[in-house]
């Protein structure tokens, strides 16, 4: 296998220019080229572990322990009353709250359009089965507070299992220091407008136990699903849970990869780049281009707006970070090569033929197609749900949707004959398998 490709550090800091080997790319080659921060080792798993295990064992004692350690103050009342919530909505910004309104409207149509159908199947006359998807009774949804608010979390999370029809929906968010301890005023008017009543103010680790386990004193009961994007340690420990509770896809720090050629507009993918950067240090921000030419621009380009950024640092660190580069390749055939063996969790595609392009994707949270569809878009009022599998989780997982919140379930139905006509080949396969009791309980109905 070829290991050898050139590396070139250009403009002095920033963005990391990698050229490719020649295509076309293995897999192997192509994952390679683009190594991806770190999440967590095993110190943060097994820490997130034991602030699981405090809270199922201590409950609210730990909770309020472990806001003190972390969030700088338990707050006086970990749920959210009724009258705070109504407050809090009443007090928003007509502007966001109009924003807001859009976004839950189009997240609403989109994921409608997710929820599979029931179906009937006749496999022979008087052989049917009956498929119907069925919401699980109580979910929890954690939404981040730490270096942002996220009101949009708390849209896509909502609105997708409501659509789902989901019942009961407790919602957890990190006290804040500058909010006596209570969770971010948005998030509290997010989830009065949507009609969520069970808000506490907890997070981290210890909110996902909580969810998991349940807390007596707060009267919170443990739920079936737990969604929402988190830190290193709110993901390990939905990990922890997940033989509990059913999860969606552990989520790291935020992707985006960008396929380009030399039609693309380097300042547009410049302003994309550094959007996401702008997220976290961790954040990965890649673009894979057939053009040298367009490769120069873009860092130079991407180094002028993250100096002007208001996020400037945490911006540099994520694009002076390993997990951050442009990597030139030799056509889009290895350019949808590294893409797939990457699986982002945003992926844009500036290219003359970018529908094309993207029928030719297979591996990515979500596909963003053409200069006027940037990820940006899609964190509020594409439609799209903005909760998506990273760290190459898209090889294998959805994004958040109302199917993450249903079950299927079949229902059988023969009749005498159509349970005749199969019944000797079930009466063989259970001799087969050495349990007669099997065929016994077929024959026995012809017997009489």
């Amino acid at each position: 296998m070829r290991t050898h490709y050139s590396r070139t550090v250009a403009w002095g800091y920033m963005l990391t220019i990698i050229t490719a080997p020649t295509g076309p790319l293995s897999a192997a080659e192509a994952r390679g080229l683009v190594p991806r921060a770190t999440v967590s080792d095993v110190s943060v798993a097994d820490a997130a572990t034991e602030l699981v295990e405090d809270v199922r064992i201590r409950g609210e004692r730990a909770l309020r322990e472990q806001s003190e350690r972390f969030d700088g103050g338990s707050p006086e009342s970990i749920r959210v009353s009724d009258a705070e919530l109504a407050r809090a909505a009443s007090e928003l910004d007509p502007a966001l709250r109009e924003a807001i309104a859009i976004a839950i409207e189009r997240v609403t149509t989109a994921s409608r359009a997710q929820v599979p159908p029931p179906s009937v199947t006749t496999l022979s006359p008087g052989a049917v089965i009956e498929q119907h998807w069925i919401p699980v009774d109580r979910v929890g949804l954690y939404v981040p507070g730490g270096k942002a608010v996220y009101p949009s979390s708390v849209v896509m999370n909502v609105v997708a299992a409501q659509v789902a029809g989901v019942r009961s929906i407790a919602l957890v968010s990190p006290p804040q220091r500058d909010h006596a301890g209570s969770v971010h005023p948005t998030v509290a008017a997010v989830a009065e407008i949507l009609g969520v009543d069970e808000v506490y103010a907890m997070g981290g680790a210890g909110a996902i136990g909580a969810l998991a386990f349940g807390v007596p004193s707060l009267k919170l009961e443990p739920v079936s699903v737990i969604t929402g994007p988190g830190n290193h340690y709110v993901s390990a420990a939905k990990r922890a849970v997940s033989a509990v509770v059913g999860i969606d896809s552990e989520a790291g720090p935020t992707e985006i990869l960008i396929i380009a050629d030399d039609s693309a507009d380097a300042d547009l993918i410049a302003a994309d780049l550094v959007s996401q950067a702008e997220h976290d240090e961790q954040a990965s921000a890649v673009l894979v281009t057939t053009s040298p030419q367009l490769a120069e621009r873009v860092v130079e380009r991407t180094a002028a707006r993250a100096a002007l950024a208001h996020h400037r640092v945490r911006v540099e660190a994520a694009l002076n970070g390993d997990q951050s580069r442009v990597i030139v390749v030799h056509s889009l055939d290895d350019a949808i090569a590294v893409s797939d063996a990457y699986a982002p969790e945003h992926l844009e595609i500036h290219t003359v033929d970018a529908d094309e392009v993207a029928r030719r994707i297979r591996h990515a949270g979500v596909i963003f197609v053409g200069s006027s569809t940037p990820v940006a878009l899609g964190d509020y009022l594409a439609g799209s749900n903005h909760v998506l599998p990273t760290q190459g989780h898209a090889r294998r997982a959805a994004g958040l949707g109302p199917y993450t919140f249903l079950r299927s379930r079949q229902t059988v139905r023969y009749t005498r004959d159509a349970l005749h006509e199969v019944a000797d080949a079930v009466v063989t396969f259970a001799r087969s398998e050495d349990l007669p009791a099997h065929g016994d309980a077929i024959t026995a109905r012809f017997e009489r």
